[in-house]
């Protein structure tokens, strides 16, 4: 009897060696795409993931500042809090298949299998890169803010499409072009390059999370842009910052004048 996509899931969250989530979660993406996991949600998912021992997580407001000159030490810690946000987010797009996925069809689970394919990836470059500095995952602290908002939004697809990929990846729509030319201003073009990468693949990212939104939205005959500024202001603390990089969240499916609203 073949174990189904739930169970592989599950173990993949619960692997906490860095190399081996990736490989984990690379192996059940493929086996899936190939017919050898069953459709089913017969595991639960666990109340949060497991990440290495050598982490040291901190409350947001705790985490060290990092500069924003070329030093090998600010370098260091800029690669490293990428590498935090893309391993996290393996995680959150497995939690979203693994939690929500026996609610919805075949299309959301392939959406968001793809996304966790696609975050393993981006770790794996990221790691690779921070390798290249002589420095590793878990060398510096990491904040516990993106599970929270997935941990928060643990009983509602709604909340977790509004708050996870429209608001938290949606604001990486923002930030990375600044940071991808601060990086190719410092000479390296192979982290542009990642960037780049990483870039043009949170566009669609953030276009899957706003398309089945749209979707559960649809099914209830509810206003997509009044829900999720209800959901917003319910789940997220603060509100959203600008600039906004209006071409990327257009691509994703964004509406100006939501997310503008809550500004």
């Amino acid at each position: 009897m073949k174990r189904d996509l739930s169970q592989a899931i599950r173990e993949a969250l619960l692997t906490g060696d860095p190399r081996a989530k990736v490989m984990a979660t690379r192996k059940l993406v493929r086996e899936w795409r190939m017919g050898k996991l069953a459709t089913g949600f017969s595991a639960t998912m666990p109340v949060r993931p497991v990440w290495p021992e050598s982490l040291k997580l901190l409350p947001p407001n705790q985490m060290p500042k990092r500069g924003r000159g070329g030093s090998e030490k600010n370098r260091i810690a800029l690669w490293h809090s990428l590498a935090h946000i893309e391993f996290v987010a393996i995680d959150l797009a497995l939690d979203m298949v693994g939690r929500f996925g026996a609610q919805r069809d075949d299309q959301f689970i392939a959406d968001f299998l793809d996304v966790a394919a696609d975050e393993a990836m981006h770790f794996a470059l990221i790691e690779r890169k921070l390798h290249t500095l002589g420095a590793g995952y878990g060398d510096l602290p990491a904040h516990d803010g993106l599970w929270s908002a997935a941990h928060d939004t643990r009983h509602d697809l709604s909340a977790r499409l509004a708050i996870v990929p429209m608001v938290l990846e949606a604001r990486g729509l923002d930030v990375t072009p600044v940071t991808l030319e601060r990086v190719r201003e410092q000479g390296d073009e192979n982290g542009a390059k990642i960037l780049k990468r990483i870039l043009d693949d949170e566009i669609r990212h953030v276009r899957a999370g706003s398309r089945h939104f749209a979707r559960i939205c649809s099914e209830s005959s509810e206003n997509v842009e009044t829900k999720w500024k209800n959901l917003v202001r319910e789940h997220f603390r603060g509100g959203l910052k600008p600039p906004f990089n209006d071409s990327a969240r257009l691509a994703a499916g964004l509406s100006r004048a939501a997310y503008g609203a809550l500004a």
